[in-house]
């Protein structure tokens, strides 16, 4: 492999994967659910001001991204061990292509995973916009008070470097 190409690997590595913990001071809201315009699956459509006091992990995901798909055992690991402690998953299922679009898909994705934490679908890609985001999987951590307090993107697998920053980051806000 010639060694443009290898240089070319590790610089887009770095660039699509910035992952990390926001400094207290530059923490931002996150943006608001649009359960107007948007579908819930395993829940009611939820708000910030209902989940004030939690710690959220919010998952962007799609059902046909295999990276988003690899990531799910880790997330239900994160959901069994520190749901109990204030910790709550809300996926957001931001589709790339038209055919991951259907509710009835989506609801079908949902159940073969055994994903419990609530589902909203932003076919629009309007949350996905509202946080500037641009990849799959994407997580963000919010905390108590509904400021973004971390933010990680790429398949993420338990033990693994990211799983650990984030663990240590959602610890940290279950205790604040």
């Amino acid at each position: 492999m010639p060694i443009f190409t290898v240089l070319l690997a590790i610089v887009l590595m770095t660039a699509v994967s910035p992952n990390h913990a926001v400094e207290a001071d530059a923490l931002i809201h996150a943006p608001a659910f649009d359960s107007a315009r948007n579908v819930w699956i395993n829940s009611e459509p939820l708000d910030w001001e209902t989940l004030r006091g939690k710690v959220v992990l919010l998952n962007i995901w799609t059902y046909g991204c295999g990276n988003c798909k690899r990531s799910i055992p880790w997330l239900k690991s994160v959901y069994s061990r520190y749901g109990e402690r204030g910790l709550q998953i809300v996926g957001v299922h931001s589709p790339e292509f038209a055919w991951e679009k259907p509710r009835q898909a989506v609801a079908a994705a949902v159940e073969h995973h055994g994903i419990a934490w609530p589902v909203m679908l932003d076919n629009g890609l309007g949350y996905w916009t509202a946080l500037g985001n641009r990849y799959w999987p994407a997580f963000y951590i919010v905390d108590k008070q509904g400021r973004v307090a971390g933010y990680f993107f790429g398949e993420t697998h338990a033990f693994d470097g990211r799983a650990r920053t984030m663990e240590r980051l959602i610890e940290k806000l279950l205790v604040d």
